[in-house]
């Protein structure tokens, strides 16, 4: 499945997994992270556009293994590359996560890109954040989970959250594709892993205990 890497200076400046359990941030992801945002590979965002156009028509597609919706947005998103990204997935079935919060400029992008055919979820931190993202009606919703985690649970809202497939070994990103549907009602929820699983698990406890 195509994937995209967006360098760092598009990440939201607080993000409270930056510096602090992002898995972008460790193993082979982040050398070739640290390198697409130093300029040493990759290309323009104009060179992206063009390669997503070239898509075939219905491909599954992730933007952003690593890095958030736009560069260069310290904390807005860049409204107006968005909505060139969006042209660019007409036909095609692109998603993505974003940590960028959700406030009346961020959220109405958000909402046009979803509304346009681009999935954009909305990352939660705790269960009550996922509440409170799914109360806006802006975005499909996910949100980190302790590590380990395998059945469904419900926040406090009593909003069903399910446990990645994937995750599960279940089957992958490309023949699961639930986080790109966009109308979906339950909360994709995603266990912390890798080398940063607990400074991850501490933010989710964190929240949850105030």
């Amino acid at each position: 499945m195509p994937v995209t890497t967006t360098s760092a200076n598009s990440c939201p400046p607080d993000c409270s997994l930056k510096r602090n359990g992002c898995y972008a941030e460790s193993g082979p992801l982040a050398l070739h992270w640290r390198v697409v945002s130093e300029g040493g590979r990759g290309g323009s965002f104009d060179e992206l556009l063009q390669d997503i156009a070239t898509l075939r028509r219905h491909a599954l597609w992730r933007h952003n293994q690593a890095g958030d919706l736009t560069p260069f947005s310290p904390g807005v998103i860049d409204g107006r590359l968005l909505a060139k990204l969006v042209q660019a997935n007409k036909g095609r079935r692109g998603f993505t996560y974003t940590h960028y919060a959700p406030t009346a400029a961020n959220g109405a992008a958000i909402r046009r890109a979803n509304e346009l055919g681009f999935t954009v979820n909305l990352s939660a931190e705790t269960l009550a954040q996922a509440d409170a993202h799914a109360e806006l009606r802006i975005a499909p919703v996910v949100v980190i989970l302790p590590g380990g985690t395998t059945k469904p649970m419900r926040t406090p809202g009593g909003r069903h959250v399910v446990v990645c497939p994937a995750s599960l070994s279940n089957t992958d990103c490309l023949n699961c594709g639930i986080c790109q549907q966009r109308d979906r009602v339950a909360i994709m929820g995603f266990p912390a892993h890798g080398s940063g699983a607990r400074h991850v698990q501490g933010v989710f406890f964190a929240g949850q205990v105030s």
